[in-house]
């Protein structure tokens, strides 16, 4: 659900030992748990008189949340193409930028060239 990952759980009680201490961490730990618990539990209840209140058309509304979802997942060029232009989907390849030639080294006691507009 938060996309949380094994070092970043890891990193959470580590600050927590250290800010709680060992004897109120356990306590600290199932206060969480319930409330998160409680709250899944309120969405739940929610979501249900939602679908019950509106019927039908509860999926219908949902239909644009679940595009936006999608979109977060992909990338914006196929984000872009998809919803804004054609419906094809982009190259699998990106454009790749014009070769820039490779500078020619200085001579011995050359001094390289000054842009006075650039300083």
């Amino acid at each position: 659900m938060f996309g949380l990952s094994i070092d970043h759980i890891v990193i959470l009680l580590l600050a927590g030992l250290f800010i709680l201490g060992p004897e109120r961490l356990p306590e600290a730990a199932h206060w969480v748990a319930q409330t998160l618990k409680r709250a899944r539990g309120f969405a739940a209840g929610a979501k249900a008189q939602l679908e019950a209140e509106i019927g039908p058309e509860y999926q219908e509304l949902r239909k644009p949340l679940q595009e936006l979802q999608s979109l977060r997942i992909g990338n914006p060029r196929a984000a872009v193409t998809r919803y804004l232009l054609d419906d094809t989907p982009p190259a699998s390849t990106p454009p790749r930028a014009p070769a820039v030639p490779a500078p020619v080294p200085l001579r011995a006691n050359e001094r390289p060239p000054v842009d006075p507009d650039a300083t």
